[in-house]
């Protein structure tokens, strides 16, 4: 039986065209994030099986890759319990690598440590247009810094990676996890209760108002809590100030330093910014993540109609691995979806060295063919890029098959001098 010619469902093949604005946007966003000083790391592949499985990722838990123990180690027959079978996993995001990463290594490190992690992870997920089963991350967090400084960075220096690529008008939506959690409490939900609560306020974009109340109440809340609750989202449609809205009507419910700070992140990176986007108050943003314990954030790209990337602050998990919490808070660029819209816009790598074919007639060898490529060389010295190649019969098709690929000079070389 022949062997599939096809990838895994849920992965692919990059052809060389995708390559080309791959390479390019990971150029544009290293070099933008270093000017913003942060310092390139690496982590495995595969994470212990506890850290992935630490009731830290939402429902992402449910969507690993897991490794089965090797060698004697691994007894299936003798197994009653997933645990005694496997001890491994693709990590499903970077965050968790990144955090163990610091645990282990932070008297080695710099304080505030800004870093700057790409490579592939894995989700068991439903493919679809923009989210595949393997796919790039691209994070930068900050780890040690307490203050808003934090917020504001990662956010500028996100949207300027943006503005480079050429993406303009998109929105950076922000809210804050303490704010989801004054709301739930002014409207009197339990506080075990809230998880549940923003699960389903976070289909709101999907199911509207009422549909939320609908779910809500099927799931057995009191009608006069989620009446309450979700009047502050029909009152906050009319507000100019959003943030100032919520300050004032959750009272005693808020600490006033969240909304202040909440303002002061949005100001301070609306008065600086390098690119051309919004920043809008979201109090529907919930982030998937039960990690994050204050701001968040995402992008939100018109030409895409959803999330192109996202973040926020998880103070709490650096203390899961060393017994001490540290601050931290991260943004994690969609680089498969940037991609995505690239190639659908038409894009082109800009800057790139003009790309020259050298077609050489199969006969064509000995002092004639050393000639002709020390030609190239001298070509390539000078920037160009010039790729060597026997002629093949079909000379049109395979110049059709080399355009697709940007290349758009062609020199011929014959046998005969004459047709040179």
């Amino acid at each position: 039986m022949a062997l599939s010619k096809k990838p895994v469902t849920g992965m692919k093949d990059i052809l060389p065209e995708e390559m080309e604005i791959r390479d390019y946007v990971i150029s544009v966003i290293k070099d933008t994030y270093r000017k913003f000083g942060f310092t390139s790391i690496e982590t495995p592949c595969v994470e212990n099986i506890e850290n992935l499985t630490n009731k830290q990722g939402g429902d992402n838990e449910k969507l690993i890759f897991k490794i089965l123990k090797r060698g004697e180690k691994l007894n299936v027959e003798a197994a009653t319990t997933e645990a005694e079978v496997v001890d491994g996993g693709l990590r499903y995001d970077l965050t968790v690598p990144l955090v163990r990463y610091y645990s282990n290594n932070s008297a080695s490190l710099p304080a505030p440590f800004k870093s700057l992690q790409m490579g592939n992870v894995w989700r068991a997920d439903r493919p679809q247009r923009g989210r595949y089963r393997q796919f790039m991350q691209c994070d930068i967090d900050i780890l040690g810094e307490p203050s808003n400084l934090a917020e504001i960075e990662l956010i500028l220096a996100t949207t300027t990676t943006l503005g480079r690529l050429g993406f303009k008008g998109f929105e950076i939506r922000i809210n804050d996890r303490q704010i989801l959690k004054a709301m739930a409490a002014y409207s009197g939900f339990a506080e075990e209760a809230y998880d549940s609560v923003f699960i389903t306020l976070d289909k709101m974009d999907k199911i509207g108002l009422d549909g939320v109340k609908a779910e809500l109440l099927e799931k057995g809340f009191a009608q006069e809590s989620v009446e309450k609750y979700l009047n502050l989202y029909q009152n906050l449609e009319q507000q100019e100030d959003g943030v100032a809205y919520l300050a004032k009507e959750l009272g005693e419910c808020l600490d006033a330093s969240v909304s202040e700070g909440l303002k002061e992140i949005i100001d301070s990176v609306s008065a600086t910014k390098a690119a051309d986007f919004k920043m809008v108050f979201d109090a529907t943003l919930v982030r998937g993540m039960s990690y994050y314990t204050g701001t968040i954030f995402e992008i939100a790209i018109p030409e895409f109609g959803g999330s192109c990337g996202g973040g926020g602050r998880y103070d709490k998990m650096v203390g899961k691995f060393t017994g001490n919490d540290v601050p931290a808070c991260g943004f994690s660029i969609g680089f498969e979806r940037i991609v995505l819209l690239l190639m659908e816009s038409g894009f082109k790598v800009p800057g790139r060295p003009k790309k020259t074919v050298y077609l050489i007639e199969k006969g064509v060898g000995g002092e004639a063919l050393c000639e002709i490529i020390a030609k190239a060389q001298k070509a390539r010295e000078d920037g160009s890029q010039v790729l060597v190649a026997r002629m093949n019969k079909n000379k049109k098709f395979q110049k059709e098959q080399l355009e697709k690929e940007g290349y758009e000079d062609f020199v011929e070389f014959y046998k005969d001098p004459l047709k040179n």
